[in-house]
Protein backbone atom coordinates (compact mmCIF):
# COMPACT_ATOMS: atom_id res chain seq x y z
CA UNK A 1 0.00 0.00 0.00
CA UNK A 2 2.92 2.27 0.37
CA UNK A 3 3.30 3.15 -3.15
CA UNK A 4 -0.28 4.34 -3.90
CA UNK A 5 -1.45 7.20 -3.04
CA UNK A 6 -3.07 7.37 0.33
CA UNK A 7 -7.09 7.20 0.37
CA UNK A 8 -8.95 9.84 1.86
CA UNK A 9 -12.09 9.37 4.84
CA UNK A 10 -14.75 11.94 6.19
CA UNK A 11 -15.67 10.45 9.99
CA UNK A 12 -18.87 11.19 11.12
CA UNK A 13 -20.39 10.69 14.84
CA UNK A 14 -17.00 10.17 15.17
CA UNK A 15 -17.57 9.04 18.64
CA UNK A 16 -14.04 7.99 20.73
CA UNK A 17 -12.49 7.56 17.57
CA UNK A 18 -12.86 3.66 17.32
CA UNK A 19 -13.76 3.66 13.77
CA UNK A 20 -10.66 6.56 12.90
CA UNK A 21 -8.38 4.35 14.42
CA UNK A 22 -8.99 1.01 12.33
CA UNK A 23 -8.91 3.14 9.47
CA UNK A 24 -5.93 4.79 10.13
CA UNK A 25 -4.51 1.24 10.97
CA UNK A 26 -5.20 -0.12 7.37
CA UNK A 27 -3.41 3.01 5.87
CA UNK A 28 -6.75 5.44 5.09
CA UNK A 29 -6.00 9.16 5.77
CA UNK A 30 -9.07 10.82 8.02
CA UNK A 31 -9.59 14.03 6.48
CA UNK A 32 -12.56 15.04 8.66
CA UNK A 33 -14.17 13.96 11.72
CA UNK A 34 -17.05 15.46 13.04
CA UNK A 35 -19.11 14.63 16.16
CA UNK A 36 -21.20 17.10 18.86
CA UNK A 37 -20.71 15.29 21.92
CA UNK A 38 -17.76 17.38 24.28
CA UNK A 39 -16.34 14.26 26.00
CA UNK A 40 -15.77 12.51 22.30
CA UNK A 41 -14.32 15.65 20.54
CA UNK A 42 -11.85 15.95 23.60
CA UNK A 43 -11.16 12.51 23.53
CA UNK A 44 -10.79 12.24 19.52
CA UNK A 45 -8.41 14.88 19.58
CA UNK A 46 -6.23 13.92 22.70
CA UNK A 47 -6.24 10.19 21.27
CA UNK A 48 -6.80 9.61 17.50
CA UNK A 49 -4.59 13.21 16.55
CA UNK A 50 -6.77 15.34 15.17
CA UNK A 51 -9.29 17.83 15.53
CA UNK A 52 -12.70 17.22 15.51
CA UNK A 53 -16.01 19.81 14.16
CA UNK A 54 -18.17 20.60 16.91
CA UNK A 55 -21.24 20.71 15.30
CA UNK A 56 -24.63 18.93 14.92
CA UNK A 57 -24.80 16.95 11.70
CA UNK A 58 -27.64 17.35 9.32
CA UNK A 59 -28.36 16.64 5.99
CA UNK A 60 -26.65 20.06 4.71
CA UNK A 61 -23.51 19.77 6.53
CA UNK A 62 -20.45 20.81 4.31
CA UNK A 63 -17.84 17.68 4.39
CA UNK A 64 -14.53 17.77 1.42
CA UNK A 65 -14.66 15.26 -1.43
CA UNK A 66 -13.12 11.99 -0.12
CA UNK A 67 -13.03 8.38 -1.37
CA UNK A 68 -15.03 7.06 1.77
CA UNK A 69 -17.14 8.46 4.06
CA UNK A 70 -17.75 6.45 7.47
CA UNK A 71 -19.83 6.50 10.76
CA UNK A 72 -22.57 5.26 12.82
CA UNK A 73 -24.73 7.43 13.70
CA UNK A 74 -25.74 7.77 17.46
CA UNK A 75 -27.42 4.27 18.07
CA UNK A 76 -29.64 4.31 21.43
CA UNK A 77 -32.36 4.80 19.54
CA UNK A 78 -31.85 1.20 17.59
CA UNK A 79 -30.44 -0.36 20.67
CA UNK A 80 -31.91 -3.65 22.45
CA UNK A 81 -30.17 -2.80 25.60
CA UNK A 82 -32.84 -0.15 26.32
CA UNK A 83 -36.77 0.73 25.16
CA UNK A 84 -36.84 1.15 22.08
CA UNK A 85 -38.91 4.46 21.44
CA UNK A 86 -40.80 4.77 18.17
CA UNK A 87 -39.86 8.38 16.51
CA UNK A 88 -36.58 9.03 18.64
CA UNK A 89 -35.21 11.96 16.70
CA UNK A 90 -31.45 9.73 17.08
CA UNK A 91 -33.44 7.47 14.49
CA UNK A 92 -33.54 9.96 11.68
CA UNK A 93 -29.94 10.51 11.68
CA UNK A 94 -29.95 7.16 9.46
CA UNK A 95 -31.57 9.13 7.01
CA UNK A 96 -28.83 12.12 7.62
CA UNK A 97 -26.14 9.95 6.91
CA UNK A 98 -27.39 8.06 3.70
CA UNK A 99 -28.71 11.75 2.16
CA UNK A 100 -24.87 12.91 2.69
CA UNK A 101 -22.93 9.96 0.95
CA UNK A 102 -25.76 10.53 -1.82
CA UNK A 103 -24.63 13.99 -2.50
CA UNK A 104 -20.91 13.89 -1.87
CA UNK A 105 -20.58 10.45 -3.64
CA UNK A 106 -17.53 9.20 -2.06
CA UNK A 107 -16.08 6.02 -3.71
CA UNK A 108 -17.27 3.90 -1.03
CA UNK A 109 -18.95 4.08 2.43
CA UNK A 110 -18.65 2.17 5.70
CA UNK A 111 -21.83 2.27 8.04
CA UNK A 112 -22.07 0.72 11.70
CA UNK A 113 -24.89 0.41 13.66
CA UNK A 114 -26.85 -1.91 16.86
CA UNK A 115 -28.79 -4.72 15.53
CA UNK A 116 -31.66 -3.01 16.59
CA UNK A 117 -31.56 -0.89 13.58
CA UNK A 118 -32.74 -3.87 11.56
CA UNK A 119 -36.16 -4.19 13.14
CA UNK A 120 -36.93 -1.17 14.45
CA UNK A 121 -40.08 0.73 13.09
CA UNK A 122 -40.83 -2.15 10.83
CA UNK A 123 -37.39 -2.38 9.23
CA UNK A 124 -38.17 1.76 7.94
CA UNK A 125 -34.98 2.49 9.27
CA UNK A 126 -32.94 -0.04 7.11
CA UNK A 127 -35.14 1.32 3.60
CA UNK A 128 -33.95 4.63 5.16
CA UNK A 129 -30.22 4.01 4.81
CA UNK A 130 -30.38 1.70 1.50
CA UNK A 131 -33.10 3.51 -0.85
CA UNK A 132 -31.16 6.66 -0.96
CA UNK A 133 -27.66 5.19 -1.70
CA UNK A 134 -29.19 2.65 -4.29
CA UNK A 135 -30.92 5.30 -6.13
CA UNK A 136 -27.95 7.50 -5.75
CA UNK A 137 -25.77 4.16 -7.95
CA UNK A 138 -24.38 2.32 -4.50
CA UNK A 139 -23.92 -1.68 -4.77
CA UNK A 140 -24.07 -2.57 -0.97
CA UNK A 141 -23.54 -5.19 1.33
CA UNK A 142 -25.95 -5.27 4.63
CA UNK A 143 -25.27 -7.90 6.77
CA UNK A 144 -25.34 -8.71 10.65
CA UNK A 145 -22.13 -9.52 11.70
CA UNK A 146 -20.44 -10.93 15.47
CA UNK A 147 -17.57 -8.63 16.14
CA UNK A 148 -15.65 -12.35 18.09
CA UNK A 149 -15.99 -13.28 14.11
CA UNK A 150 -13.25 -10.78 13.74
CA UNK A 151 -10.42 -11.21 16.94
CA UNK A 152 -12.59 -8.77 19.27
CA UNK A 153 -12.78 -10.64 22.39
CA UNK A 154 -16.75 -10.05 23.26
CA UNK A 155 -19.74 -11.29 21.38
CA UNK A 156 -21.02 -8.44 19.84
CA UNK A 157 -23.34 -8.35 16.83
CA UNK A 158 -23.60 -5.57 14.71
CA UNK A 159 -24.95 -4.51 11.71
CA UNK A 160 -22.29 -3.42 9.27
CA UNK A 161 -22.90 -1.96 5.51
CA UNK A 162 -20.55 -1.39 2.66
CA UNK A 163 -21.14 0.37 -0.50
CA UNK A 164 -19.08 1.20 -3.78
CA UNK A 165 -20.36 3.39 -5.75
CA UNK A 166 -20.82 1.64 -9.56
CA UNK A 167 -18.36 -1.03 -8.06
CA UNK A 168 -18.57 -3.94 -6.06
CA UNK A 169 -17.04 -4.26 -3.05
CA UNK A 170 -16.11 -7.67 -0.94
CA UNK A 171 -17.48 -8.07 2.51
CA UNK A 172 -14.34 -9.11 4.55
CA UNK A 173 -14.48 -12.91 5.25
CA UNK A 174 -14.29 -13.41 9.21
CA UNK A 175 -10.82 -14.33 10.80
CA UNK A 176 -12.25 -16.31 13.60
CA UNK A 177 -14.24 -18.93 15.13
CA UNK A 178 -16.65 -17.89 18.00
CA UNK A 179 -18.35 -19.95 21.03
CA UNK A 180 -20.35 -18.98 24.22
CA UNK A 181 -23.56 -18.09 22.71
CA UNK A 182 -26.23 -19.17 20.65
CA UNK A 183 -24.94 -19.53 17.05
CA UNK A 184 -21.82 -18.67 17.70
CA UNK A 185 -20.77 -22.33 16.33
CA UNK A 186 -22.04 -21.33 12.89
CA UNK A 187 -19.75 -19.12 11.30
CA UNK A 188 -15.92 -19.08 11.24
CA UNK A 189 -15.44 -23.10 11.36
CA UNK A 190 -12.04 -24.23 11.06
CA UNK A 191 -10.51 -20.77 11.57
CA UNK A 192 -8.73 -19.53 15.17
CA UNK A 193 -10.71 -19.67 18.14
CA UNK A 194 -11.68 -15.94 19.13
CA UNK A 195 -9.40 -14.54 22.45
CA UNK A 196 -11.18 -15.24 25.18
CA UNK A 197 -11.85 -12.28 28.40
CA UNK A 198 -9.53 -13.63 30.37
CA UNK A 199 -6.68 -13.71 27.41
CA UNK A 200 -7.75 -10.25 26.85
CA UNK A 201 -7.47 -9.05 30.11
CA UNK A 202 -3.93 -10.90 30.38
CA UNK A 203 -0.99 -8.55 32.13
CA UNK A 204 -3.13 -6.05 33.44
CA UNK A 205 -1.77 -5.20 37.16
CA UNK A 206 -4.12 -5.46 39.95
CA UNK A 207 -7.29 -3.11 40.10
CA UNK A 208 -7.37 -0.54 42.75
CA UNK A 209 -10.10 0.71 44.48
CA UNK A 210 -11.09 4.79 43.50
CA UNK A 211 -8.97 6.77 45.21
CA UNK A 212 -5.74 5.19 44.90
CA UNK A 213 -3.59 6.04 42.06
CA UNK A 214 -3.75 2.94 39.44
CA UNK A 215 -0.71 1.26 37.42
CA UNK A 216 -2.41 1.22 34.03
CA UNK A 217 -4.73 4.40 33.52
CA UNK A 218 -8.41 4.17 34.43
CA UNK A 219 -7.96 0.18 36.08
CA UNK A 220 -10.13 1.85 39.37
CA UNK A 221 -13.12 -0.17 40.63
CA UNK A 222 -15.83 1.25 43.14
CA UNK A 223 -15.93 -1.31 46.28
CA UNK A 224 -19.06 -3.46 46.44
CA UNK A 225 -21.02 -3.35 49.81
CA UNK A 226 -24.18 -4.49 51.13
CA UNK A 227 -26.45 -6.33 48.59
CA UNK A 228 -23.97 -5.40 45.85
CA UNK A 229 -21.95 -7.66 47.64
CA UNK A 230 -23.97 -10.52 48.50
CA UNK A 231 -25.19 -10.63 45.35
CA UNK A 232 -21.54 -10.55 43.43
CA UNK A 233 -20.47 -13.58 46.07
CA UNK A 234 -23.31 -16.04 44.99
CA UNK A 235 -22.57 -14.90 41.23
CA UNK A 236 -20.60 -17.86 39.74
CA UNK A 237 -19.14 -17.20 36.20
CA UNK A 238 -21.30 -16.85 33.73
CA UNK A 239 -24.71 -16.63 35.72
CA UNK A 240 -26.46 -13.44 35.64
CA UNK A 241 -29.27 -11.73 38.08
CA UNK A 242 -32.09 -14.83 37.22
CA UNK A 243 -29.87 -17.31 38.63
CA UNK A 244 -30.00 -16.06 42.08
CA UNK A 245 -32.97 -16.27 44.60
CA UNK A 246 -35.25 -12.98 44.02
CA UNK A 247 -34.67 -12.25 47.39
CA UNK A 248 -31.42 -11.19 45.61
CA UNK A 249 -33.17 -9.80 42.94
CA UNK A 250 -33.01 -5.43 42.97
CA UNK A 251 -35.93 -3.56 42.42
CA UNK A 252 -35.11 -1.76 38.78
CA UNK A 253 -34.42 -5.85 37.73
CA UNK A 254 -38.10 -7.09 39.64
CA UNK A 255 -40.09 -4.18 37.75
CA UNK A 256 -38.21 -5.00 34.12
CA UNK A 257 -38.45 -8.83 34.48
CA UNK A 258 -42.50 -8.57 35.32
CA UNK A 259 -43.32 -5.71 32.62
CA UNK A 260 -42.63 -8.48 29.74
CA UNK A 261 -44.79 -10.79 31.32
CA UNK A 262 -47.92 -8.42 32.72
CA UNK A 263 -47.38 -4.84 29.81
CA UNK A 264 -48.24 -6.79 26.66
CA UNK A 265 -45.63 -5.11 24.85
CA UNK A 266 -44.52 -6.45 21.66
CA UNK A 267 -41.61 -8.61 22.38
CA UNK A 268 -38.98 -6.74 19.39
CA UNK A 269 -39.92 -3.09 21.59
CA UNK A 270 -39.45 -4.75 25.31
CA UNK A 271 -35.35 -3.87 24.97
CA UNK A 272 -34.40 -8.00 25.43
CA UNK A 273 -34.14 -10.25 28.17
CA UNK A 274 -33.27 -8.10 31.60
CA UNK A 275 -29.90 -9.77 32.52
CA UNK A 276 -29.19 -7.54 35.34
CA UNK A 277 -25.85 -8.22 37.14
CA UNK A 278 -23.72 -10.76 35.32
CA UNK A 279 -20.50 -12.34 35.98
CA UNK A 280 -18.07 -12.83 32.99
CA UNK A 281 -16.61 -16.10 32.59
CA UNK A 282 -12.53 -15.95 31.54
CA UNK A 283 -12.65 -18.99 29.20
CA UNK A 284 -15.57 -17.51 27.14
CA UNK A 285 -15.36 -13.89 24.95
CA UNK A 286 -17.00 -11.53 26.85
CA UNK A 287 -20.67 -10.51 26.44
CA UNK A 288 -20.94 -7.22 24.47
CA UNK A 289 -19.41 -4.11 26.17
CA UNK A 290 -22.10 -1.32 26.27
CA UNK A 291 -22.14 1.97 28.07
CA UNK A 292 -23.95 -0.01 31.24
CA UNK A 293 -20.62 -2.45 31.34
CA UNK A 294 -18.85 -0.88 34.09
CA UNK A 295 -21.89 -1.44 36.59
CA UNK A 296 -23.46 -4.53 35.49
CA UNK A 297 -20.59 -6.70 34.38
CA UNK A 298 -18.21 -8.34 37.39
CA UNK A 299 -14.90 -9.30 36.99
CA UNK A 300 -14.53 -13.18 36.39
CA UNK A 301 -12.51 -13.81 39.52
CA UNK A 302 -12.92 -10.60 41.76
CA UNK A 303 -16.03 -9.63 43.51
CA UNK A 304 -16.18 -6.16 41.66
CA UNK A 305 -17.44 -4.62 39.00
CA UNK A 306 -15.16 -4.35 35.35
CA UNK A 307 -13.00 -1.10 35.08
CA UNK A 308 -12.90 1.34 32.86
CA UNK A 309 -9.67 -0.15 31.54
CA UNK A 310 -11.26 -3.95 31.73
CA UNK A 311 -13.94 -2.29 29.54
CA UNK A 312 -11.53 -0.28 26.71
CA UNK A 313 -9.49 -3.98 26.46
CA UNK A 314 -11.92 -6.06 25.74
CA UNK A 315 -13.06 -3.13 23.21
CA UNK A 316 -9.87 -3.67 21.47
CA UNK A 317 -8.86 -0.31 22.59
CA UNK A 318 -4.74 -0.25 23.49
CA UNK A 319 -4.02 0.72 27.00
CA UNK A 320 -2.66 3.91 25.85
CA UNK A 321 -6.18 5.23 24.76
CA UNK A 322 -7.43 7.32 27.71
CA UNK A 323 -11.19 8.73 27.50
CA UNK A 324 -12.41 12.52 28.56
CA UNK A 325 -14.93 13.35 30.33
CA UNK A 326 -16.78 12.33 33.30
CA UNK A 327 -17.28 8.51 34.51
CA UNK A 328 -20.66 8.15 32.66
CA UNK A 329 -19.39 9.92 29.56
CA UNK A 330 -16.04 7.92 29.19
CA UNK A 331 -17.94 4.26 29.95
CA UNK A 332 -20.63 5.86 27.22
CA UNK A 333 -17.87 6.69 24.75
CA UNK A 334 -16.45 3.06 25.25
CA UNK A 335 -19.55 0.99 24.83
CA UNK A 336 -20.78 3.02 22.04
CA UNK A 337 -17.32 2.70 19.83
CA UNK A 338 -16.88 0.18 16.67
CA UNK A 339 -13.61 -1.70 18.51
CA UNK A 340 -10.48 -0.39 16.78
CA UNK A 341 -9.56 -4.37 15.83
CA UNK A 342 -13.01 -4.60 13.51
CA UNK A 343 -13.30 -1.44 12.18
CA UNK A 344 -9.13 -2.68 10.79
CA UNK A 345 -10.52 -5.23 9.42
CA UNK A 346 -13.48 -3.93 7.81
CA UNK A 347 -10.88 -0.70 6.23
CA UNK A 348 -8.31 -3.26 5.14
CA UNK A 349 -10.92 -5.22 2.79
CA UNK A 350 -12.02 -2.09 1.19
CA UNK A 351 -8.46 -0.50 1.11
CA UNK A 352 -7.22 -3.23 -0.90
CA UNK A 353 -10.66 -3.17 -3.13
CA UNK A 354 -10.06 0.47 -3.69
CA UNK A 355 -6.75 0.55 -4.63
CA UNK A 356 -6.78 -2.86 -6.88
CA UNK A 357 -9.76 -1.78 -8.70
CA UNK A 358 -8.58 -1.37 -12.80
CA UNK A 359 -11.66 1.69 -13.07
CA UNK A 360 -14.30 3.14 -12.23
CA UNK A 361 -17.09 0.92 -12.78
CA UNK A 362 -20.59 2.11 -14.08
CA UNK A 363 -22.67 -0.44 -12.55
CA UNK A 364 -26.33 0.77 -11.38
CA UNK A 365 -27.03 0.40 -7.67
CA UNK A 366 -28.40 -2.63 -6.17
CA UNK A 367 -28.51 -4.46 -2.88
CA UNK A 368 -25.76 -7.28 -3.44
CA UNK A 369 -26.39 -9.13 -0.07
CA UNK A 370 -28.33 -8.59 2.79
CA UNK A 371 -28.12 -11.48 5.56
CA UNK A 372 -30.11 -10.06 8.72
CA UNK A 373 -29.69 -12.67 11.13
CA UNK A 374 -26.54 -14.81 12.31
CA UNK A 375 -29.13 -17.61 13.61
CA UNK A 376 -30.97 -20.34 12.00
CA UNK A 377 -33.91 -18.88 12.91
CA UNK A 378 -35.64 -15.45 12.53
CA UNK A 379 -38.24 -13.22 14.79
CA UNK A 380 -41.72 -12.53 13.44
CA UNK A 381 -40.12 -8.77 13.69
CA UNK A 382 -36.87 -9.59 11.65
CA UNK A 383 -38.84 -11.71 8.99
CA UNK A 384 -41.30 -8.47 8.76
CA UNK A 385 -38.37 -6.54 7.57
CA UNK A 386 -36.68 -9.10 5.76
CA UNK A 387 -39.59 -9.07 3.48
CA UNK A 388 -39.71 -5.44 3.10
CA UNK A 389 -36.06 -5.61 1.75
CA UNK A 390 -37.02 -8.08 -0.33
CA UNK A 391 -39.90 -6.23 -1.87
CA UNK A 392 -37.44 -2.83 -1.99
CA UNK A 393 -34.94 -4.31 -3.63
CA UNK A 394 -36.04 -7.49 -5.37
CA UNK A 395 -33.45 -9.54 -3.50
CA UNK A 396 -34.28 -13.10 -1.53
CA UNK A 397 -33.72 -12.84 2.08
CA UNK A 398 -30.77 -14.72 3.32
CA UNK A 399 -31.10 -16.02 7.02
CA UNK A 400 -27.57 -17.62 6.33
CA UNK A 401 -24.55 -17.51 4.32
CA UNK A 402 -21.96 -19.51 6.31
CA UNK A 403 -20.08 -20.04 2.90
CA UNK A 404 -18.98 -16.79 3.72
CA UNK A 405 -17.37 -17.37 6.86
CA UNK A 406 -15.84 -20.44 6.56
Amino acid sequence: MTDKPSKTVCDLFCGAGGLSIGLKVAGFSVVEAIDNMPAAIATYASRVGREVRHEPITSATEIPSVDVIAGGPPCQGFSSAGLQRKGDHRNTLVEVFSSLVARIKPAAFIFENVEGFLTTEGGARVLDLLAPLIHAGYRIHLRKINAANYGVPQHRKRVIAIGGLGWSPPFPDATHSAFGAPGAHLYGKGLPLVPTLGQALEGLPPAVPIGQTPIVADHQFRPLTGPDLERAIRLRPGQRMRDLPEQYWHESYKRRAYRRVMDGTPSEQRGGAPAGVRRLAADQPSKAITSGARTEFLHPTENRALTLRECARIQTFPDSFESVGTQVERATLIGNAVPPRLAAHLAESLMSALQNRDSFETGEGALLSFVPTLSEGMSPALQTTSELVSRAFTLRPQRRQLALWR
